[in-house]
């Protein structure tokens, strides 16, 4: 009965989204109100239709209903609730399913909130996030099916099918959980349960100011109403999307055994791509906000975001890359191309169309070299060749080089940390110089004012670090620049703080909490950049100054390594979880100066009954702001009670990208959160910088 009440509830969703879809443009170009009411209600029922449908099948992964082939092939008897419950998008059929609940949750809450706000672009933001919707909600009903079901033929055949076949019955649950898989072993892990949960959020939040902007094309509205409507759908889905991939690090740092976080790996990349568009897009609309400039290009940048989005989503789902972070071959990878390339090609007519007719035309030119639109403009460019580097080591050269030269290129790691460390030092340099100019006409000696107390510290950082043994020039540089950026925000924070402290007379926290009740985007903003600057610490650290090392130990046995002292103190092996699995243990100390600091739990777990990866190799590790203790078992070595081998890494400030990750999100909460009224902050002293000379905004 679950199958068939999920199958029905995503029938009717996806009836109702392309109803919806036709609906809504027909009552557009007819100016039919009660048509195009009638498309948005259509709409909002598809959020409750398919919330039954997931809640259909969650109930029959909570309660083994293993009759269900999806159920059967992620969980298994020994599976914790927690792995049931979170295996709802442990495989594709049902992330795709769960997938298409959070796009109708968007869409629905975006015609919720701005119906009445943008009457006029509403029907067709209906129209394009129904469209895409019906498409996704379609692969679920005719290539992924959730909610297919066993069934035995007469000849005691087994059958899958959604619908009942003649003359067979359903198998025995019993018989069927004794087969049952189990979700994949590389899944078990807290940070992949809640990592593709918040990349579907970013990449599905992506698509309302893309249909924000589609609509302003259709209807032509193009003034900056669709930015206000979209701005804060795409920080969050920003937010989001940051969260997912710095989540999918802390994955692959504790489970894939490597001493990393980030290998370059093409399904990683396919996540990073739509944040670099979504970023330099979030930055690039706030020049059309204040100087009605660059109107066809932040077209451009939506669009890319969207198709980056969908092309990432093919490219993991279609089986077009092999990556341990990727879903299995599928067929939908026909149809994901064809919608891609489809909706681009459409999207990209209605620019040209538009801008023909003089429609996108800038209201300002450029004015000065120093001002604000200028220099967010070379942020544009860096993150465009950046994306352009990125994909073209995941996905052109691959491509490229199988369709005309029939054979198989593939760029590594080297290639990327050839190509992106002086794109990425660019980001930083003008993320510190961006926020210290103003828009329209800005000299340098305005800006330069503003530069002197936040080079100074970033010279003083570069000193110290000298001074203190550091001799590569890129870790000088890169240190260099990140400081810079971040004291920027740190200092015009202050400042702001005093100069309300000066003439309010208010005390520290109480002008902090003002400062950024009156313009939230604008410190809000310096904190991302500041969260942001945490992980590039974090990042450089980590990166050039790792340490690694192998050694074979007996029981008892110690070796020093990085200033610190490891004894291996003795070995467990087969032991059994709760869950079935088998765990190989050993047991070490990690010691400094004598002291013993903690004993750590290196581990091989083996899942005896998993299909495909059926292991995976779990890193201790003592962690301290200055870096991490990280220790492996070598698989494949001989591991046994009187000796055992060990990879150990120290990877220096690798927690400043965790901690920064906290900090990111905090700055996109506060940007994202209303404004005070105007009313509420009429008192603002004289002295306080104001937005026209230092706001730098997301």
């Amino acid at each position: 009965m679950l199958a068939e009440i999920g199958l029905t509830a995503t029938v009717l969703a996806f009836a109702a989204a392309l109803f919806a879809t036709v609906a809504a443009v027909l009552g557009a170009r007819m100016q039919h109100n009660r048509l195009i009411v009638s498309a948005r209600n259509a709409a909002l029922m598809t959020f409750p239709l398919l919330l039954v449908a997931t809640g259909a099948l969650l109930v029959g992964l909570m309660t083994q209903q293993y009759q269900i082939s999806y159920v059967w092939s992620v969980t298994d008897p020994a599976t914790p609730d927690f792995y049931r419950f979170t295996a709802l998008w442990g495989s594709q059929q049902g992330s795709l399913l769960f997938w298409s609940l959070l796009m109708s949750l968007f869409s629905a809450a975006a015609l919720a909130l701005n119906w009445r706000s943008h009457r006029s672009l509403m029907p067709y933001v209906t129209a394009y996030t129904m469209a895409t919707l019906a498409f996704f909600v379609g692969l679920v009903l005719f290539y992924e099916n959730p909610f297919l079901r066993y069934w035995l033929s007469a000849n005691n055949e087994v059958i899958e099918s959604a619908l009942i076949p003649a003359n067979a019955v359903a198998p025995s649950a019993a018989r069927l959980a004794e087969t049952a898989r189990g979700l994949n072993p590389l899944l078990r892990h807290f940070g992949m349960i809640i990592h593709p949960p918040m990349l579907y959020l970013g990449f599905v939040g992506f698509i309302i100011p893309f249909a924000f902007a589609m609509a302003a094309l259709a209807s032509g509205e193009l003034s900056t109403g669709w930015i206000k409507a979209s701005r804060r759908w795409a920080l969050v889905a920003w937010v989001f999307l940051s969260l997912g991939l710095l989540l999918g690090g802390r994955w692959a740092y504790d489970v894939l055994g490597w001493g990393g976080y980030w290998g370059w790996d093409p399904v990683e990349n396919a996540a990073f791509l739509p944040w670099l568009i979504g970023t330099a897009f979030l930055h690039s609309v706030m020049i059309q906000e204040k100087r009605g400039m660059l109107k066809t290009w932040n077209m451009f940048l939506v669009i890319l975001t969207f198709s980056a989005v969908i092309f990432g989503t093919f490219a993991t789902r279609s089986g077009l890359v092999d990556s341990v972070h990727s879903f299995a071959r599928s067929e939908i990878g026909g149809p994901m191309f064809f919608f891609w390339s489809g909706i681009s090609l459409v999207s990209v007519a209605l620019i040209l169309w538009r801008r023909q007719r003089g429609e996108l035309r800038d209201e300002h030119g450029f004015t000065s070299l120093f001002s604000r639109e200028t220099l967010f403009v070379l942020n544009n460019v860096v993150f465009v060749v950046l994306f352009v580097a990125v994909f073209w080591g995941s996905f052109g050269a691959p491509i490229v080089s199988e369709l005309f030269m029939n054979t198989n290129i593939t760029l590594g790691r080297d290639y990327f940390n050839a190509v992106t460390p002086p794109l990425f030092l660019a980001l930083f340099i003008l993320m510190g110089v961006a926020p210290l100019s103003g828009w329209g006409v800005a000299s340098l000696r305005r800006m330069g004012r503003g530069m002197i107390l936040p080079f100074a510290l970033s010279l003083a950082l570069m000193v110290i670090l000298a001074l203190s043994g550091m001799s590569q020039p890129m870790a000088l540089l890169g240190y260099t620049a990140i400081g810079f950026a971040g004291f920027v925000a740190i200092v015009e924070t202050v400042r702001g703080v005093l100069a309300r402290q000066r003439s309010l007379h208010e005390n520290p926290l109480q002008a902090l909490n003002a400062l950024f009740g009156r313009n939230r985007r604008r410190y809000g903003g310096y904190v991302v950049h500041l969260g942001i600057a945490i992980i590039g610490l974090g990042v450089l650290g980590s990166t050039l100054f790792q340490q690694e090392t192998q050694r074979t130990l007996a029981v008892g046995e110690s070796f020093d390594f990085g200033g610190y002292t490891m004894t291996y103190d003795g070995f467990y092996g087969g032991q059994i979880a709760e869950d079935g699995r088998l765990m190989d243990i050993a047991s070490v100390t990690v010691g400094r100066g004598g002291q013993a600091l903690a004993n750590l739990r290196p581990r091989h777990d083996l899942y005896p009954n998993a299909e495909g990866m059926n292991s995976s190799t779990i890193a201790g590790a003592y962690s301290t702001l200055e870096n991490d203790f990280y220790v492996l078992l070598v698989s494949w070595e001989p591991i046994n009670a009187s000796s055992a081998t060990f990879k150990v890494y120290i990877n220096p400030l690798i927690n400043l990208v965790w901690w920064g990750g906290i900090v990111l999100l905090l700055g996109t909460i506060i940007a994202a959160w209303p404004s005070e009224p105007a009313t509420s902050r009429a008192r603002v002293p004289a002295s306080e910088p104001t937005p026209k000379l230092r706001a730098k905004t997301l």
